[in-house]
């Protein structure tokens, strides 16, 4: 036990301007609690009805999260938890686990109001602590509240990156393998013997099919039954293994009539090599194109990221068109409207004019209220959200529209509130919206909701300059 608590309690550091009559009336209506190694001093739920101060040994606490513990931290001696004086804390959200013999001081809140208005530097030393203390875990929640959304980013990315570079892998190591067999096909090719008229229509039959491709536009059955004809002409004309081929001729729009233009050309035993050679050079362009294609959307992934995070750019508003921004944010996001097949209406104002902002800020608006508005149409069917941008006289406003279930009338004063959030744990910190509120306001503009069941639209409007 503590032998001089008197002395104990002078030693707090939040008292060392607190004259030594104050604290002795601590002493006098306080009492001591103590814990064994690992015991627990309080769980989340327990009613808080006053304050303690660590006077021996360590309080660990943790907060479950995700449905695990989460260490918060660990208060040491001389340090202050609990209700304070003023402050609206009624229960514990937390686990407090004692390190040690642990010894806690505890004023009852029964006392506070007498403690208000006879021990003015305990008050005084209390409030700074709780402010203190506010502001601490407020920084320390909006870190979290960056993190996760981070960690939601970086999810989406990776599993959008993820398509297109297994793409340039996959073509890469076919077209690896299809260029190995150059060297047998090129043992006949060059044993052709035709003239430079012959090589060019053949060359412009081929070139005119490449730049075709893009416009094949056949179906199903169309294809099929198009490979079904290539396969007959090419077995009919003694290509082996013809069902290889087809696919390939299909997918460039080469039809048998084609095939027979080019037999008509050459010499009988020239057109089987010549086939191959076909063959040979529709298939890389087909994989170096596919790898083109996916390394363009990496390239635009990247520019994403890059416009996202506004790297490179001094932290200073600049005049740019919101649209960017806008549009950076659902490709950010874009895995996440997949997965709950929404459907994405871009209803863009075409003659918007640029807006000077903070950008990296306002994709943080973006992508809150993007996000959000994709949880809460999570699981259901029919789901659309709608990104409308308008010039109102002197001002941009951005709508975000879903058609999730609303938010109930109830609530809907509170969502702007920090650390209000309906998202179940692990999902929200309650931030989102504040920061949203902060970031319009540093904009002189404001952020409003219009909601009922089957439409909520949170409506954004700042000044252009």
């Amino acid at each position: 036990m503590i032998a001089d608590l008197l002395s104990e309690l002078k030693q707090v550091p939040d008292f060392s301007a607190v004259p030594e009559k104050q604290i002795q009336w601590l002493v006098d209506k306080g009492t001591l609690n103590t814990f064994s190694d690992g015991e627990q001093a309080f769980k989340g739920g327990d009613s808080i009805e006053g304050f303690h101060i660590v006077l021996e040994g360590k309080l660990n606490i943790y907060f479950l999260q995700a449905g695990k513990l989460r260490s918060l931290g660990t208060y040491e001696k001389g340090e202050i938890l609990g209700r304070l004086p003023y402050s609206r804390m009624k229960t514990a959200t937390a686990e407090g686990i004692a390190e040690g013999n642990l010894i806690l001081f505890f004023l009852h809140m029964d006392y506070f109001p007498q403690m208000i208005s006879q021990c003015y530097e305990i008050t005084a030393a209390l409030v700074h602590n709780m402010t203190d203390r506010v502001r601490d875990f407020t920084k320390r929640q909006q870190q979290d509240d960056k993190m996760m959304a981070l960690g939601k980013l970086s999810a989406g990315l990776a599993h959008e990156l993820n398509n297109p570079s297994a793409a340039v892998i996959r073509s890469a190591q076919e077209l690896k393998r299809h260029l190995s067999y150059t060297s047998e096909n090129f043992k006949r090719v060059i044993k052709i013997s035709t003239t430079d008229e012959v090589v060019d229509k053949v060359n412009e039959m081929v070139f005119s099919k490449i730049s075709y491709s893009g416009n094949n536009h056949l179906t199903l059955m169309q294809k099929t039954e198009l490979e079904d004809k290539l396969t007959d002409w090419l077995e009919m004309n003694g290509m082996k293994d013809a069902y290889s081929f087809t696919e390939i001729f299909a997918e460039f729009g080469i039809r048998p009539e084609d095939l027979d233009h080019v037999k008509a050309l050459l010499r009988p035993e020239d057109v089987i090599p010549v086939v191959g050679w076909l063959n040979q050079v529709l298939t890389t362009e087909k994989l170096v194109g596919e790898i083109e294609e996916a390394s363009k959307r990496i390239n635009t992934l990247v520019g994403s990221v890059k416009g996202y995070t506004h790297m490179d750019q001094n932290p200073e508003k600049q005049l740019i068109d919101i649209h960017i921004g806008i549009l950076n944010t659902l490709t950010m996001l874009n895995h996440k409207i997949k997965k709950n097949n929404i459907k994405l209406v871009e209803n863009f104002q075409p003659d918007l004019p640029h807006a000077k902002i903070f950008v990296s800020e306002m994709n943080q608006v973006w992508t809150n209220l993007i996000d959000n508005a994709i949880d809460a149409m999570e699981d259901r069917t029919d789901s659309m959200l709608e990104i409308k941008t308008q010039k109102e006289r002197e001002f941009i406003v951005v709508s975000i529209i879903d058609n999730g279930p609303g938010i109930p009338d109830a609530i809907q004063d509170k969502i702007f509130d920090p650390f209000f959030t309906t998202k179940a744990i692990g999902k929200g910190t309650g931030l989102g919206l504040e920061v949203v509120k902060q970031i319009v306001a540093q904009h002189n503009g404001k952020v409003d909701v219009i909601s009922e069941p089957g439409r909520t639209e949170f409506r954004i409007c700042f000044p252009m300059d």
